[in-house]
């Protein structure tokens, strides 16, 4: 039997990844009316693996024979001044939903939940590239976002990321 903050904290997670879903959308969107559809597309992708990790939350805590509970999904509130101000919030909610997984990996641990451990290992690394991926889009763009057309390069080369599933077996 999984242990209920355990299972709390899954499904909280659940609604937190669908979130990160609507906020990235709310980027594609920002950055589709300012004419970067690569950056648009970037965020459109991040979008979906966003949905696919609350997926995968979903199918685990069934697996589990938990009972999955679905709650509203805030709207994004954020206004932007700037293309950096975007990618600064994808990086400090990347390190917001870091803390998140920490803390039900911590939760995990203190009651020897190793099942729950082990599928949160692909979370753990998975963090971290999308840590590093958000602060490489803040490099990138201080390098090459005052230039018009180095902003242009990079975003066709932002245009180019397609989506591909999450490889986690559950």
């Amino acid at each position: 039997m999984m242990n209920t903050k355990v299972r709390d904290l899954l499904n909280q997670q659940i609604n937190k990844e669908f979130y990160s879903a609507y906020l990235y959308l709310d980027f594609s969107n920002y950055f589709k009316a300012k004419g970067l559809d690569g950056f648009a597309n970037w965020y459109m992708v991040q979008a979906q693996e966003e949905r696919d990790h609350a997926m995968l939350f979903y199918q685990y805590l069934q697996n589990e024979n938990q009972t999955v509970t679905l709650e509203a999904i805030a709207k994004p509130d954020k206004v932007f001044a700037s293309h950096m101000d975007v990618l600064r919030a994808g990086l400090e909610h990347e390190e917001y939903v870091t803390s998140l997984i920490n803390d039900i990996y911590s939760a995990a641990y203190e009651v020897r939940d190793f099942r729950t451990m082990q599928f949160l290992d692909w979370f753990v690394k998975e963090q971290g590239e999308e840590e590093t991926n958000a602060n490489d889009m803040i490099t990138k763009m201080e390098l090459f976002g005052s230039d018009p057309k180095s902003l242009y390069m990079l975003n066709q080369e932002l245009a180019a990321r397609i989506y591909s599933a999450p490889s986690l077996v559950l």
